[in-house]
């Protein structure tokens, strides 16, 4: 059977840079087939779909749910010091763009499952979502969970980025678009036009300063909001009839985005226009919860580093999708890649920790099932 280091090479070997996620699932679908798994290809786009495979989910108690993303981010424009779709080998250290960002985590997904299946269940099955499009806002988690509506789900495992840590959740990411209009009019002449620029520019500086209500989450901490984009202007001589900025506002749990988008429309005041792009809402779960629990101690004891204080991650996931599509199910994001190493030059992944992951992936499968 192929190892956690091959399988992972051979994904990275293929660019899915928010696209052809097709060709990933080309590679394991077969594999899965062949160890028992009942296959469904929700479509996104041309050459872009999601994988759900299912196995034994007949019996009475609800699958446990292993969740990764095919697609990845572009190279940017630096150099790589290594070949980014070759996966090469550096000690412990294999490079390639998605080792951490999440090849790596979906090659221990599948490898662990396989692993799991050659068993006979005596309590639940097992449910695998392979996604297209997470990195630009989960559309592929999307088409998934219309597709799984009415489908009981157990836990759910996303092997995103935390170096086999355990995390209990993560912020949500509310996307805005910022808009101001005006009337253009000749330069030397502005009192004739409305600048939409300068509507704009105090309204971003007014979101800038905006302090949130409430006290920040005690794993979590506090909301973020950060103005990333900013776009006007017809040429030098003229005022500026439209101005255009986006928005990234990172929410914590207990916090509604239809409440966080009225708040933040207030205070950007009446001649800005704010419009949701990406609304993934925050993902948290009580690391007392027994299930969670026990996946703290199974990463322990496999990994040999203690169970420390509960952390979330910065990031959205498609837990933001797939968890209230599954009836708020129990939910951890653990997978053996590097938080720091996703979307960089050069980016890898610890190959020890690529065989911890399956490890820790095959125990949750075996124990969920009662294997």
């Amino acid at each position: 059977m192929t190892d956690v280091l091959g399988l992972t090479r051979e994904l990275v070997a293929l660019d899915t840079a928010g696209r052809a996620e097709d060709d990933a699932i080309a590679v394991l679908a077969p594999r899965l087939q062949d160890a028992g798994f009942a296959l469904d290809v929700v479509r996104l786009d041309s050459g872009r779909s999601t994988l759900v495979a299912e196995w034994r989910t007949d019996l009475d108690v609800p699958p446990l749910c292993l969740s990764g993303h095919l697609d990845t981010v572009p190279l940017g424009a630096a150099p790589w010091s290594f070949d980014p779709l070759r996966a090469e080998p550096d000690g412990d250290r294999l490079h390639g763009r998605g080792t951490s960002d999440m090849k790596g985590g979906v090659a221990a997904i599948v490898l662990a499952a396989i692993a799991a299946a050659t068993g006979r269940p005596r309590r639940s099955g097992l449910r695998l979502v392979l996604t297209a499009a997470e990195e630009t806002g989960s559309a592929g988690a999307v088409g998934a969970a219309v597709r799984l509506t009415g489908r009981p789900s157990g836990p759910l495992v996303i092997t995103e980025p935390t170096a086999n840590a355990v995390a209990h959740g993560h912020k949500g990411a509310l996307w805005l678009t910022a808009r101001a209009t005006g009337v253009t009019a000749h330069g030397s002449m502005p009192h004739l036009g409305d600048n939409a620029i300068t509507k704009l520019a105090a309204a971003t500086t007014r979101l800038t300063d905006y302090r949130f209500p409430g006290d920040p989450h005690p794993v979590m901490g506090a909301p973020t909001i950060n103005v990333a984009t900013f776009h006007a202007g017809l040429n030098t001589n003229s005022v500026p009839d439209l101005a255009e900025a986006t928005v990234d506002v990172r929410t914590v749990a207990g916090q509604d985005h239809t409440t966080v988008l009225a708040d933040l429309a207030a205070c950007a005041g009446p001649s800005v226009a704010l419009a949701p792009l990406v609304d993934l809402p925050p993902v948290w779960t009580d690391p007392h919860q027994e299930w969670a629990a026990s996946v703290a101690d199974a990463v322990a004891d496999i990994t040999g580093v203690p169970t420390g204080e509960p952390v979330t991650m910065t990031f959205f996931t498609d837990a933001s999708v797939l968890t209230p599509a599954f009836g708020g199910v129990p939910t951890v994001i653990c997978g053996p890649g590097e938080p720091s190493q996703a979307h960089v030059t050069d980016e890898w992944c610890s190959i020890t920790r690529l065989a911890e992951s399956v490890a820790v992936l095959e125990r949750l499968c075996r124990d969920w099932c009662g294997l």
